[in-house]
């Protein structure tokens, strides 16, 4: 709450021109938003570590199927996180 509270006093005593003050606040809004997919990506990631440690094929697929297409929203990280799932892809 204060580290919300401080990050929107910087944004907006930096900013001194409309353009940056926009600037500013879209930055905001775009951290929220990668924060939480952020979060959500590494669920899922625990989420098929979890489902390969037990060792059932069909549960680990289907937790693998579920995390793609949230891992895809940033391509990059989503094919080095893919190649490192050796589990899924043994299975």
């Amino acid at each position: 709450m204060i580290r919300d509270l401080f990050q929107t006093l910087w944004s907006t005593t930096v900013a001194n021109s409309p353009q940056a003050r926009k600037r500013a606040r879209q930055n905001d809004k775009r951290r929220a938003h990668n924060a939480s997919l952020r979060s959500l990506v590494r669920t899922k990631i625990k989420q098929v570590i979890a489902a390969a440690d037990t060792g059932n094929a069909d549960d680990a697929r289907a937790a693998y199927d579920s995390a793609v297409p949230v891992m895809t929203e940033w391509q990059t990280a989503a094919s080095s996180r893919k190649t490192r799932q050796p589990a899924i892809r043994a299975g």
